[in-house]
């Protein structure tokens, strides 16, 4: 790997660090200031919301601007989101406005990967990226979880700042104050990352312009007959393990009776799992055989129903490891073909801003349902049981369509395989 991709990753893994702490900072600033089940349920999907809204300008912006540069105008604004909610705004406009940041980092993080690598490498690359993200929210939701401890928020809240009276008078409060030079350190290693060399793409004068270019890139990537396929897989990944980080709080305190630090270490299991699942797929997988993992999905939707029946410790633990595990090599691989499709259809920037509307906005869709659903009295087992059918069912469906494509499209699929197989014709 060239060199400026370990900055890459250092940048990255402060910055999602920072990301998971604060959700469960936030967590717990809604559940201590009295806050309905359903607001906090509603994080995930207002942390969505500017992916979706922004989706057809945060692909141009990241295209704009040597990717470092953007990645450290994002990280800014996340630290204006953590303000926000430090200074009396409402954590839910807070959220949404620290997600606002993380739309705006993505299409760098991951567009900067097709500049700077060639497709042989992506997958490994993609492992490491996803591995380190991954290692980043079990350390973020635990680090999240201790914070906001009586143990670490304790030790917080004896500090007096000479002067200045900040009004934190809250663990959760504290929590959310000591991240603000967390994202400032991902910032410092934003500014180290290196100009690739690629030549840039200049924002119009008017954004709007950018609506009719947004939405044919997004039909050129789901009319292509791999790109369909990796899409539609990350796209429910990424809905339904949002929405899991939260169903796993609440279905810990149903399950288990625990309480957000001890939830949070849950969390972390999870992300053990798909960690290693990650790496494994970084490993044993190419471009040319990503479609193959498609049966670990429908696997992964089953075991979510299975959740309802574990109530110890000793069995959550290794299933959990389990479950993260298959959704970490299933989504690897499939990143990374979607990423060298996306590349050669369109900007990286662009391509990446198509994948997260898709991702996001299936996010949003299935986090509003549930936050709804918990306003209506659905329970954490309900939920659990209706994100496994829909995972189970939908990568059924997904196999079903690959397989058609590779029967009724087959000179099309084969060229699309050995362009994945050459780095010459990236």
């Amino acid at each position: 790997m060239k060199r400026g991709f370990y900055t890459i990753m250092s940048a990255q893994f402060f910055s999602s660090l920072a990301d998971n702490a604060l959700f469960v900072a936030a967590v717990e600033l809604l559940r201590t200031s009295g806050a309905a089940e359903w607001q906090r349920a509603a994080l995930v999907p207002m942390f969505a919301l500017f992916y979706v809204v922004l989706a057809p300008f945060v692909g141009a912006f990241a295209d704009s601007m040597p990717k470092g540069k953007v990645m450290f105008i994002s990280n800014a604004i996340k630290v204006v989101g953590c303000l926000m909610m430090l200074f009396g705004h409402h954590p839910l406009l807070a959220y949404a406005v620290v997600g606002l940041g993380a739309a705006a980092y993505s299409p760098a993080k991951y567009g900067i990967l097709t500049e700077l690598l060639p497709p042989s490498q992506l997958v490994r690359a993609n492992g490491w990226i996803e591995g380190l993200t991954i290692g980043s929210i079990i350390l973020g939701v635990l680090l999240g979880g201790q914070l906001v401890g009586p143990q670490l928020s304790g030790i917080l809240l004896s500090f007096d700042m000479p002067v200045f009276d900040l009004g934190i008078d809250l663990a959760a409060e504290a929590a959310i104050l000591s991240l603000v030079p967390v994202y400032a350190l991902a910032a410092w290693f934003n500014l180290k990352i290196p100009r690739t060399g690629v030549e840039l793409r200049p924002m119009p004068r008017n954004p709007l312009e950018l609506l009719p270019d947004f939405w044919s890139c997004n039909s050129r990537l789901w009319q292509d007959k791999l790109g369909q396929i990796s899409l539609s897989t990350t796209t429910l990944f990424w809905g339904v393990s949002g929405n899991l980080r939260y169903i796993v709080l609440a279905w810990s305190a149903a399950a288990l009776g625990y309480s957000t630090t001890q939830a949070s270490a849950l969390v972390g299991v999870v992300a053990i799992g798909t960690a290693a699942g990650a790496v494994l797929a970084s490993v044993r997988m190419r471009l040319d055989v990503a479609t193959k993992v498609i049966p670990l999905g429908i696997a992964m939707g089953l075991l979510v129903i299975l959740m309802n029946v574990i109530d110890r410790l000793w069995l959550a633990i290794p299933f959990l490891i389990v479950l993260g595990g298959l959704g970490g090599f299933l989504v690897v691989p499939m990143n990374a073909l979607l990423q060298h499709r996306g590349a050669n259809l369109m900007g990286s920037g662009r391509s990446i801003a198509v994948q997260n509307f898709n991702e996001q906005a299936c996010i949003l869709a299935l986090g509003a349902f549930y936050s709804l659903s918990t306003k209506f009295g659905l329970s954490a087992f309900g939920a659990i049981t209706v994100f496994g059918i829909v995972v189970a069912g939908t990568m059924w469906a997904i196999g079903l369509w690959h397989k058609r494509n590779c029967r009724t499209h087959s000179e099309e699929v084969n060229r699309l395989l050995d362009i994945a197989r050459r780095d010459d014709c990236h």
